[in-house]
């Protein structure tokens, strides 16, 4: 009792106004939460506040995209959504309902060209690592208009290598997502518009938020890192290694190294919100001669007339 006495009279001395909040239950002091400058009791704050999303990113997440009204590639996004949901022992969760939430609020907000996030996690609680009991999982989405790139297209992007900090299951699409971003901030400090993530062994894992792909230098063949741990199954990785195959490019998954991308006739990246997008600079090197090329052209007009 000498305990709660003392933090009874310490908290009336800081935070006399909230003297109403601070008073005792059956002898014990009330739990209390401060959201910004103001002190609540803790149950009656709102459950989002206590998503364990929040405190361990407790969660998954998918992004897909529409184009002129139809959302592309629906089904592969929910299929790698349900592996990451069983990835990490999150259950109970029908597909064909979160399908159903995201096909309403896409025609409610009525937007053509569309980028439709939506995450799941554990549930709400007083946090606690393991977790008490069954929870009910959060469900979150937006929709928000698709970025607009087409001078990026157009002139290709500068792109930035950064190690690879992330955990050792990228494969899936988790919340814990505080290595890329400190990846993505450094690659704009930089001035370039994407990480590329590095690994202890010095190849090239994938982009902060998307699938790097390289064209060799004299070659009808089309260079990406192997599905695995390491990295994200990019649904749009997939679309364009089969649009490569029908352009007559043959395919070869093995890992490269950043000597290796600054090196290659073409480089360019796979990403939901913006598809394909040449890269015309790596670090400090220009990449061939600086402009689109040729083979990413032609896999970027097959890919316009797959979503037009």
């Amino acid at each position: 009792m000498r305990a709660s006495g003392w933090v009874c009279r310490f908290l009336a001395k800081s935070a006399q106004p909230e003297m109403d909040l601070l008073t005792t239950i059956s002898g014990d002091m009330m739990q209390i939460a401060m959201i910004q400058d103001e002190i609540l009791a803790l149950k009656d704050i709102e459950s989002a506040y206590m998503d364990r999303g929040t405190f361990f990113g407790d969660g998954v997440y998918e992004v897909v995209r529409s184009y002129g009204g139809r959302i592309f590639a629906l089904d592969e996004h929910l299929e790698r959504f349900s592996r990451s949901l069983a990835g990490i022992d999150i259950g109970g969760i029908e597909i064909e309902d979160v399908r159903a939430r995201v096909l309403r609020a896409f025609e409610r907000a009525d937007i053509s060209d569309a980028k439709i996030y939506f995450h799941i996690t554990r549930g709400s609680e007083v946090r606690d690592h393991a977790g008490g009991g069954e929870l009910k999982p959060n469900f979150f989405l937006t929709v928000t208009d698709a970025p607009d790139c087409e001078a990026q297209k157009r002139d290709g992007i500068g792109v930035s290598t950064y190690p690879d900090l992330r955990w050792k299951r990228c494969d899936i699409k988790s919340l814990n997502l505080l290595a890329n971003v400190l990846a993505r901030r450094d690659a704009a400090q930089k001035g370039c518009a994407e990480a590329i993530l590095v690994s202890d062994a010095g190849k090239i894992s994938e982009g902060a938020a998307c699938a790097l792909l390289m064209v060799p230098e004299g070659c009808y063949v089309v260079v990406t890192r192997p599905l695995g741990p390491e990295i994200l199954g990019s649904i749009t990785r997939q679309v364009v290694l089969k649009l490569a195959a029908e352009a007559g490019l043959a395919v070869i998954e093995r890992a490269i190294t950043p000597e290796d991308a600054k090196g290659a006739a073409e480089l360019f990246i796979a990403v939901t919100t913006k598809d394909i997008v040449p890269v015309v600079r790596f670090d400090d090197e220009t990449i061939a001669d600086g402009k689109v090329g040729r083979h990413t052209r032609a896999l970027m007009e097959r890919f316009a007339r797959l979503v037009s």
